[in-house]
């Protein structure tokens, strides 16, 4: 992603937030990631069209799928991730909506992504799998900010890093944790990998985004950096399934 497009995610941010307040169901967000478009009703599209068939079967049971298909050079690449506590369901509902919506926000482009809370859903004609996209990224956070903002990001820092451990450590790639703040309040937070990225390269990504703490959330309630294989989530509420 260049600069330009990044700097224009942050802006579209807040903008993003108050779509999702008001409709729940909308994405978070999403990039026509490819100057490259395919022509109406040929190869490209027929083998898009069944990658995305087999990510709404492949996904729901365990929460992520990813699959190929046709020979160059229509070969389609793809993959979908549901957040680890989302039920099978809910999953293969957030599967369908992405995989629709992207191709109307992205009619002809050979790659795309979009996220959901519940899930995000890629595509391209690059063979993209086991490696860390560091082009597809953009910031959410709490427009309030703590009262001790330096002790406060110390926290969060802390929390982050020992679940992107716990992620790296476990086979789903999935985290969540939590930790006292004192006067009854807790700091809740989220880490997650796409499962085509080794558990070291995932916990790469995880550190790389974490990185970003200062730059995306300094001093918020409440963050996310969101990427095309790694994110992390934080706020001062639950806001996993049990």
């Amino acid at each position: 992603m260049s600069s330009s497009n990044f700097v224009y995610s942050l802006y579209l941010v807040a903008f993003a937030v108050l779509l999702h307040t008001a409709f729940g169901a909308d994405p978070l967000f999403h990039f026509c990631s490819n100057p490259e478009n395919f022509t109406a009703n040929g190869p490209y599209e027929t083998n898009l069209n069944k990658l995305t068939s087999s990510l709404y079967l492949k996904t729901p049971p365990t929460g992520f799928g990813m699959s190929n298909v046709g020979d160059k050079p229509d070969q389609t690449y793809g993959l979908a991730l549901c957040r680890g506590d989302v039920a099978t369901s809910d999953c293969k509902t957030c599967v369908a909506d992405a995989s629709g919506e992207i191709r109307k926000r992205c009619p002809y482009n050979k790659a795309a992504i979009i996220w959901y809370d519940n899930c995000l859903f890629k595509y391209s004609d690059k063979d993209f799998f086991g490696q860390v996209d560091y082009k597809n990224r953009f910031y959410m956070w709490n427009v309030q900010i703590v009262s001790e903002p330096e002790a406060f990001n110390q926290k969060t820092k802390g929390l982050l890093s020992k679940l992107a451990k716990d992620a790296y450590a476990t086979p789903k790639l999935y985290a969540v944790g939590e930790m006292e703040l004192g006067k009854s309040k807790k700091l809740y937070g989220l880490t997650q990998c796409t499962r085509d990225l080794s558990s070291t390269d995932c916990k790469k990504c995880l550190d790389g985004i974490i990185g970003e703490l200062p730059s995306c959330c300094d001093g918020k309630e409440g963050g996310r950096v969101v990427g095309g294989s790694c994110n992390f989530r934080y706020e001062i509420y639950p806001f996993v399934n049990a």
